[in-house]
């Protein structure tokens, strides 16, 4: 073997073994890139849990029917949430101003059932029903998550049905209450909404 050839031997050996030296950095730099985003993925799903964790629970309410209709009894859904008081506001329609309970919270039919009676006599529509109707209300709740002082504003549907008495008309009794969706901030946006909500479900006055 001459010279020229040993140094070209040499020279591919050089290369080749250059070239496994590249390799072998790029595989480590891939294993530490590997490592470096399994530990952010961790960093950022412990992060993601903490967040959860401490996120408030959203406020939501469920009713209790008494047993003669007359009540409905509220109580939040979150076992975490103790509820302060609560303000109620129905159709502007009624004509009704807004009630606020304490921690009794509750719907009495006592409150809007004449309201209620007369405004389905403006709109001509039975003085008894077959099944439940609804009627929409904004709850504005205050409530303790923790020790944090919170409050929720939703529309609700209180369900009704009117039971006809000889000689004393018809009676309001209370079926339930079901979430429509959150309510503004504002009472006066709250007001229209509510106006429309009524409108789709007793339709308009009769002329």
């Amino acid at each position: 073997m001459t010279d020229d050839t040993k140094r070209r031997s040499r020279l591919r050996w050089v290369t080749l073994g250059e070239a496994v030296a590249v390799a072998a950095v790029i595989i480590s730099g891939l294993g530490l890139w590997n490592n470096y985003q399994d530990r952010r993925e961790a960093r950022a799903e412990k992060a993601a849990e903490a967040s959860r964790a401490t996120a408030p629970t959203p406020f939501h309410l469920r009713a209790g029917t008494s047993a003669d209709g007359s009540t409905l009894a509220l109580s939040p859904v979150g076992t975490d949430h103790v509820i302060q008081g609560q303000t109620l506001r129905f159709p502007p329609s009624f004509k009704l101003s807004p009630v606020s309970t304490t921690s009794d919270t509750r719907i009495e039919a006592s409150w809007f059932a004449s309201a209620l009676k007369d405004d389905r006599h403006s709109r001509q529509l039975p003085e008894e029903t077959q099944g439940d109707e609804r009627v929409p209300v904004m709850i504005e709740t205050e409530y303790l998550a923790g020790d944090t002082a919170l409050k929720a504003r939703a529309f609700y549907d209180i369900g009704y049905a009117l039971e006809g008495h000889f000689l004393r008309g018809a009676s309001v009794k209370l079926r339930g209450l079901s979430l429509i969706g959150k309510a503004p901030a504002s009472d006066a946006a709250a007001d229209l909404r509510l106006a429309a909500l009524w409108e789709a479900r007793a339709g308009k006055p009769k002329k």
